[in-house]
């Protein structure tokens, strides 16, 4: 045997572990971010000269959702929506839609976010128990279920005033990636401005 007829088989053998590599490092399925809870564009009435301070604890939410996945529901089976991840962490962009929302549309209250030193007279805490597509067949256009508790206590007792359970069932249109999110950020949207009304309405 010749040193040729060594070299083929090696020569193959590098060959197949390189083909075998690319495959390992080849692109993956690209996944498009998005986003949700914008502010509706219609105006607010004039707020009041003296606000009430409300103080917005961290928003909390359930594990399989605080993160950038987007959580599909069918009967008792769960997974997450391929293709699409949220921008950022979901409750760090509701934490930005809820601020946003109170600065566009409280009337008789102003909110103090996590970040901000000021005492308020009233704490605002919102726990957010749903925030998923639910399905009532795979092939089916999803709704979107949203819900969360939200209490209003009073400083410094911290003694509950006001509370209540909100839910907003928003279906998408199609059962599509871009149609889901869109009901996503209705229903956020939808969601807001009932929050903030009730605190305006329930902190004095």
């Amino acid at each position: 045997m010749n040193r040729f007829s060594l070299i083929r088989p090696i020569v193959a053998t590098v060959a197949m572990m390189a083909l075998s590599a690319c495959a390992l490092l080849s692109t993956p399925d690209p996944v498009q971010t998005y986003r949700f809870g914008g502010v509706s564009a219609s105006p607010a009435a004039p707020a009041i000269a003296n606000p009430i301070q409300v103080t917005l604890r961290r928003v909390e939410f359930p594990e399989a959702v605080e993160g950038d996945k987007l959580l599909g529901v069918t009967g008792t089976e769960t997974a997450y929506i391929a293709g699409a991840r949220w921008v950022s962490p979901a409750s760090d962009l509701y934490m930005e839609s809820i601020e946003d929302a109170f600065a566009a549309q409280a009337t008789r209250v102003r909110l103090i976010g996590p970040r901000e030193l000021t005492r308020g007279q009233r704490s605002l805490d919102i726990d957010v128990r749903a925030f998923e597509a639910r399905y009532d067949a795979p092939d089916l256009a999803p709704t979107i279920v949203v819900t969360a508790r939200a209490r209003l206590l009073a400083l410094p007792e911290r003694t509950v005033a006001a509370e209540r359970v909100f839910t907003i069932e928003q279906p998408a249109s199609a059962n599509r990636v871009s149609s889901i999110v869109e009901a996503f950020d209705l229903a956020t949207r939808d969601l807001n401005t009932q929050i903030v009304a009730w605190t305006d309405a329930s902190a004095g």
